[in-house]
């Protein structure tokens, strides 16, 4: 949504309505999808990676992927309405288990490139 409102487009009134990258890649660009991707990922990992540094443990670590993901589906700032938090979830695993989050990538990545579709 913000990337989306830096280029003047309100991305929840176009292309499929959703605040996601791929919305945002279909109705800005896909640089502006690209950052829309990182930035909801980086909201993802930041929370569970800065649990791991200060030492909280596992359970804390989990605990802030869930609120970020929580964060990211029910933002306040817009009325609960999120997107779908796959960028974000991809974030918290990739930092509590990052052979899972690649190995999630890769195959997404073959599925998205043979059928051309980022949803399926």
């Amino acid at each position: 949504m913000l990337v989306g409102r830096r280029f003047g487009v309100d991305v929840r009134a176009a292309g499929s309505g959703n605040i996601g990258a791929a919305n945002v890649a279909r109705v800005v660009g896909w640089g502006a999808g690209f950052a829309t991707l990182l930035a909801d990922a980086l909201k993802g990992a930041l929370p569970v990676w800065s649990a791991r540094f200060l030492g909280l443990g596992g359970t804390a670590e989990c605990a802030a992927g869930v609120a970020a993901v929580a964060g990211h589906l029910f933002p306040a700032f817009a009325r609960l309405r999120g997107g779908k938090g796959v960028a974000t979830t991809f974030g918290v695993v990739l930092v509590l288990a990052p052979e899972v989050a690649l190995t999630c990538a890769a195959v997404f990545a073959v599925v998205a490139v043979a059928t051309r579709i980022a949803s399926v």
